[in-house]
This record gives C-alpha cells, sequence and structure tokens, in this order.
C-alpha cells in the first residue's frame, strides 16, 4: 500500500465513521485493490458491506446489473460502464456508496481504440456519480495502483462535497 492509497484510506474512513455512510466496490480491472486498500484500515468493518469483482461481462450485466446495450455499445471499458457498476452496486449491497473500476491493466488485452493503460474508474452514491479516465501505460501493477488511487480521489471528493452540502 503506498502512502497516498493510505493517507486517502484512512480520510475516507473518518469521514464513513462520522457520517454513518456505508460503501460498496464493484471492481474489474483492480480485482479487489480498491476493497483491500479500504480494508486495510482498522473499524473498516463499521461501513464497508462487501464488493463484486466483476471480470466478465456476465458478472456485470447478472450481478451489478450493468445494461447488455451499454456493454455492446460502449464496451466494459467505459463511463458508461463504470457508471452502470456503481449504481448496481449501490443497489445490490444496499449502501449509501460505491466504487467501480473497469480498464486494461495490461500487459496485453488492448486495441487501437482501448490501448493498454486504458481505465475507467468512477465514485458515486444514488445522486451523483463522478468519473476519471486513466490513460497512461506504466506497466500492470503501476496501472492498478493509480487506477485505485484515482478512484480513492474520487470517493474522498464526492464525500467532501456531500459532508458539505449536507
Amino acid at each position: 500500500m503506498s502512502v497516498e492509497t493510505k493517507t486517502l484510506s484512512k480520510e475516507i474512513s473518518e469521514i464513513f465513521w462520522r457520517e454513518g455512510f456505508t460503501l460498496a466496490t464493484a471492481e474489474s480491472c483492480t480485482a479487489g485493490n480498491v476493497a483491500a486498500i479500504i480494508t486495510a484500515i482498522p473499524g473498516s468493518s463499521r461501513f464497508y458491506k462487501g464488493g463484486i469483482i466483476a471480470y466478465s461481462n456476465e458478472v456485470k450485466v447478472n450481478h451489478l446489473h450493468v445494461n447488455a446495450e451499454t456493454l455492446e455499445k460502449y464496451g466494459a471499458v467505459s463511463e458508461e460502464t463504470v457508471v452502470e457498476m456503481v449504481k448496481g452496486a449501490i443497489e445490490v449491497l444496499d449502501t449509501d456508496y460505491a466504487v467501480a473500476t473497469s480498464g486494461i491493466a495490461g500487459p496485453a488485452g488492448g486495441t487501437p481504440e482501448k490501448p493498454v493503460g486504458t481505465i475507467w474508474v468512477a465514485a458515486g452514491s444514488k445522486e451523483k456519480v463522478l468519473t476519471a479516465l486513466l490513460s497512461e501505460d506504466e506497466g500492470r501493477e503501476k496501472n492498478i495502483q493509480a487506477a485505485t488511487a484515482k478512484t480513492l480521489q474520487l470517493l474522498l471528493e464526492l464525500c467532501q462535497n456531500q459532508e458539505n452540502e449536507g
């Protein structure tokens, strides 16, 4: 765990503990790394309900309720898909917030349209979903670390904004 992700996870944990929020994860290319970082902080069981590792489109459709037409039209590695993954995780795991990742971590699997290093991440609530696109290929491990850090950054930003609005 990097210092950056540990710091982000600690800040997120403090907000979730204070506000009583709940969290779920829906991960593809990060394969549970976001969940591992979140649950590395003692006391995370007070707010983290669970996650779904959805490597296949079948799991995305059947367990996260991603629309099959979304996958056909935009692909698994798309903003539209991670937004639906967030909404599905919130619904299925009955949480206030969820995060999602889907991308091509590498070293293979890229296409000219979506090369290795193309990763969409999202963090959201029922009311709002923030997304970000990562497009640098730094190698599989660094791509996963970058996607994890960006996902946590989005979640922290979303929670801080909603905490300030509430």
